[in-house]
């Protein structure tokens, strides 16, 4: 069978552009002799649509898109497109009103043929708030064009005990299928990438195609939806090998043939290189589908700023970024002379504007509920302020969105200024940590300089009190990252951290009392990129609680 896997990029709430989408993908399969077509879990309304799935309103839209998709689509080509669909059975059984379904187009009509087995509810995901699972997965097969193809929904491809060594939930769907006589087996899928789940997800698929003996051919989202970023990489893999290369981060159309020998392995792509496409990703589909064009960036001669800017222009193009350099008393020379620099080199406007004046009118203003005490942290965070108030400024009057430029390792220890450096619409580095900041643009360097060598090799300072500089208070980043990575993406607690990073436990136990002290930042930090397993967006930690450990 000539099967068309659909990528696409699929807009949450845009029904009309999203069946736009698939009425074209489908098409041109249709041309290429597909004789079915397959596209991504839930891509008629886009992944994931969270609460709008509780208005009735919204409910009835889709369900009209979908009718109107099915009218659309070449009637000759078969074609499996994720959708929601009602739970009948909920009025009288209880359970979730809807499915997280799969509806079979096909001769101008939509058919619910599937529906999903496992809902993940963890980390970043939350389907069981609204879908009903279904108990018998081994009902999803279909036949198409004459052969028995069974149905399967992203999460429940994830659950292989041969693979895993345990099982995270009772039932295996694609065991299911293939037992039900599914010659092969599809997986419709909305997988966000972190860091190695391209690899991963190959060697998954794989595992599962050669334990059952079938092709299986997994498609997935591509596209960002904020926070998460979908890589797309579908596959069409046979126990001897794929059919074709995985696209990441691009919509893409192949059609393969089931009955083709498959030979070829993916070729490992660099972790920088996946970073650098999951973040411009990211950056370019949050400010076009939220309707803008450009944005601006804080420059401040660092890295962590450098570093977002490259990235933006990646993502938008030189004319749509602006970067603005805010010097204060306390600024050094090569920071201003690194800002420019870096401007230069991409090509992007640089504006100055010294807040030194803003720094004595801020002065004079506190003095009488100021007078007789030394300077210190509130004096640092008003430089770290006036500067946010400038950047926004310049974002209102211009219409361009504020990128903010923290990395993780000070999102994690509170080393951030809340109407400060965290004031912005999104965080393009914030699961970053700083080490992996360092590696990201000397790769991006990798062709000539765009990012100041110096930028990259300087001690990191915030410049916010003479001869500052990060170490002062934390210790350098190569040994804080290990620790942080432990804390916080494992959840070691304190003994095991210090023993697997070879930190003393009570600098350890003080590092953790810093991220557990700061949740109440991370709560209002903008919109994060999500690239590892374990971003903001998924810790589900209570803002203000008492508990520490020692």
């Amino acid at each position: 069978m000539r099967v068309a896997l659909c990528q696409i990029d699929a807009t949450v709430g845009d029904l009309d552009g999203n069946a736009a989408r698939i009425v074209d993908f489908a098409r041109r399969a249709h041309a290429q002799g597909a004789e079915l077509a397959v596209f991504p879990e839930l891509a008629i309304c886009g992944y994931p649509p969270e609460d709008l799935l509780v208005r009735p309103s919204f409910l009835a839209a889709h369900d009209a898109a979908l009718a109107a998709l099915a009218r659309a689509v070449p009637p000759q080509l078969p074609t499996l497109v994720g959708c929601v669909a009602r739970n009948e059975a909920a009025a009288t059984r209880g359970g979730r009103p809807l499915r997280n379904a799969v509806a079979l187009l096909d001769g101008g009509e939509a058919r619910v043929v599937a529906t999903k087995t496992l809902l993940p509810t963890y980390d970043v995901f939350d389907e069981s708030r609204y879908f009903e699972p279904n108990p018998a997965p081994e009902r999803n097969v279909v036949t198409i064009a004459g052969r028995r193809v069974g149905v399967v929904v992203c999460e429940d491809g994830w659950n292989d005990e041969r693979f895993f060594g345990k099982r995270s939930y009772a039932v295996d769907p694609v065991e299911r299928v293939v037992a039900a006589g599914a010659e092969m087996v599809v997986n419709l899928s909305a997988s966000p990438w972190s860091v190695g789940k391209e690899a991963f997800r190959h060697r998954m698929v794989a595992a599962a195609s050669a334990r059952h003996g079938v092709p299986l051919l997994y498609v997935n989202l591509v596209g960002g939806d904020v926070e998460l970023q979908f890589d797309g990489g579908s596959l069409a893999v046979k126990p001897t090998g794929i059919a074709a290369p995985p696209v990441a981060f691009a919509e893409a159309l192949v059609v393969v043939d089931t009955d083709a020998a498959w030979t070829q392995a993916p070729a490992p792509v660099a972790v920088e290189a996946m970073q650098h496409a999951a973040i411009v990703q990211g950056i370019r589909g949050y400010v076009r589908k939220f309707g803008f064009r450009k944005v601006v960036v804080g420059l401040s001669g660092g890295i962590d700023s450098a570093l977002v800017a490259a990235l933006a222009v990646d993502a938008l193009g030189a004319a749509d970024v602006a970067g603005i350099g805010m010097p204060s008393t306390h600024s050094s020379e090569h920071s201003v002379a690194d800002a420019r620099e870096l401007a230069a080199n991409l090509g992007i406007d640089f504006h100055l504007l010294p807040i030194a004046p803003l720094q004595q009118a801020f002065a004079a203003t506190l003095q009488p509920v100021f007078a007789g005490t030394p300077p210190g942290l509130a004096e640092e965070n008003l430089q770290a302020r006036m500067r946010g108030v400038l950047l926004m400024a310049f974002a209102n009057k211009h219409g361009h969105l504020l990128l903010t430029t923290g990395n993780k390792s000070e999102c994690a220890v509170g080393y951030c200024t809340i109407y400060g450096d965290t004031n912005g619409a999104l965080a393009p580095i914030a699961d970053l940590w700083k080490t992996e900041v360092w590696s990201l643009s000397r790769w991006l360097n990798r062709d000539g300089v765009r990012i100041p060598v110096r930028s990259i090799d300087k001690p990191p300072s915030a410049e916010l009190r003479p001869g500052q500089y990060d170490t002062d208070s934390l210790p350098p980043y190569p040994a804080l990252d290990p620790v942080l990575r432990c804390l916080i993406e494992d959840d070691l607690s304190v003994a095991e951290t210090a023993a697997r990073t070879g930190m003393a436990r009570a600098q350890v136990a003080e590092l953790f009392a810093k991220v557990q002290a700061s949740e109440w930042k991370r709560y209002q930090y903008p919109p994060t990129l999500r690239v590892s397993e374990r971003c903001w967006s998924g810790r589900r930690m209570p803002v203000a609680h008492r508990y520490r450990e020692s």
